[in-house]
């Protein structure tokens, strides 16, 4: 830094230190601006991070790795061979993975038509390794009646409430599905009701029965073969770098073009939708609250400014040039917010740890459990602490404090010398 700048710097902390009051009243409503920005920022991202959370283990988990038609075309054909399986799931053991990758669960997701006396009903049939499933989805804690399934059973099911409803089965009822097999041709398959589940969200307790693996292989001719495998990571920020890591260690001659790998947003695309447009709703709102903190910051600085129009004109004939004179009033204004910032995103931090560090419980507002864009949501939210996005806010706090700062010093360059030394205060 040179002199000048320090000179400058020097002369802006006095002033600021000079006018306690004035510089109280600039500072204290970004102080509240800091504040409220790291207490909805964590808790925004803690309730995005749990939609996604339910979402990816109901669902697909955050990676799929699927045939690249698979997740458009959802046939029983566009499926994964026994041997591409097994190099999938090599490739999730090697060192450059085993550190990112938290489960994998191999699965056969097709859709097809449940039946029993009572009538039939278009579903989504998976199926699962029980074991694996079990650690891998929380559909398993949603048991109402009976239990999941387990690696003993064969011809078993898992249903959703509402299906159980519409079909009139309870637990040891008999159903039949019925889906396209891996030759084309129409199959069905007997099964036994062995659990009801009920997730909270209508589409998924209408719609979804989970089957062994097992007997889906058998039923539907396939083997080995499975439709996706899908993956969990620590939390949703890695989902990128695992993509790219898995996408390079699978790239090959004999890969390419043989599947692909897909991340939450790519195969959930309307929990994306929802995810962003939140996300846009918590930044407008702040970018509203900003826009009257920084009107509030140019009434005050640009009233400092004209309070302090005969020590302009003084030191601009001690040779001041206007240009130095409004670079004062912005170092001013940016040691002010600089300062205002780091005590109101400090002040944020530790409201938000002292106080729902272990989670804020909404349950008062909602009930429960409630669903959002089809995902079952808990009522306490769970704050999510990022450096990335403390330092956002920083920044997004200088950046303010700065546009705020530019009216007045730009007043202050325009001082006439002669007009100042008149003035009287």
């Amino acid at each position: 830094m040179s002199y000048r700048s320090r000179a400058m710097t020097r002369l802006a902390w006095r002033n600021i230190r000079r006018h306690v009051r004035r510089s109280l009243l600039t500072s204290l409503a970004m102080i509240l601006g800091g504040t409220l920005l790291m207490i909805s920022l964590p808790l925004g991202d803690g309730t995005h991070e749990a939609w996604i959370e339910s979402a990816v283990r109901m669902g697909a988990g955050h990676l799929s790795i699927e045939h690249p038609d698979f997740h458009a075309s959802r046939k029983i054909e566009d499926r994964l061979s026994g041997e591409l399986r097994a190099s999938v799931e090599a490739a999730l053991h090697t060192p450059e993975l085993r550190g990112r990758v938290r489960l994998s669960t191999p699965q056969v997701n097709i859709g097809g038509l449940a039946s029993s006396p009572s009538g039939a009903r278009p579903v989504q049939i998976l199926g699962v390794d029980p074991v694996g499933e079990a650690a891998f989805t929380i559909l398993d804690e949603k048991v109402t009646a009976g239990r999941y399934l387990s690696d003993e059973d064969r011809l078993a099911a898992y249903v959703g409430v509402g299906l159980s409803e519409r079909l009139g089965l309870e637990l040891g009822s008999r159903l039949v599905v019925t889906s396209q097999d891996g030759s084309g041709e129409i199959a069905g398959q007997l099964l036994r009701v062995v659990g009801i589940f009920r997730s909270g969200v209508p589409e998924i307790d209408e719609s979804l029965v989970h089957i062994p693996m097992a007997t889906a292989s058998e039923w539907l001719g396939i083997g080995e073969d499975v439709t996706r495998i899908s993956v969990l990571v620590d939390t949703s920020a890695d989902v990128d770098a695992t993509v790219r890591a898995l996408t390079a260690t699978l790239s090959g001659p004999s890969l390419d073009g043989s599947l692909t790998v897909m991340g939450w947003r790519e195969a959930m695309p309307a929990l994306d939708a929802a995810v962003r447009v939140d996300d846009f709703g918590n930044y407008l709102f702040q970018a509203i609250l900003f826009s009257i903190i920084a009107l509030g910051i140019v009434n005050t600085v640009l009233m400092s400014v004209l309070h302090r129009y005969r020590e302009f004109g003084v030191l601009q004939a001690l040779g001041l040039t206007p240009r130095q004179t409004g670079g004062l009033v912005l170092v001013e204004g940016l040691i002010l917010t600089a300062a205002s910032g780091v005590v109101g995103i400090a002040l944020g931090l530790l409201i938000t740890w002292t106080f729902w560090r272990d989670g804020l419980d909404i349950s008062a507002v909602f009930s429960e459990e409630f669903s959002f864009s089809g995902v079952v949501m808990d009522p306490v939210i769970v704050p999510s602490f990022r450096l990335a996005r403390v330092i956002q806010g920083l920044v997004f706090i200088l950046v303010i404090g700065t546009l705020a700062s530019l009216y007045p010093a730009y007043r202050a360059t325009r001082i006439d010398v002669a007009e100042a030394m008149k003035f009287e205060r």
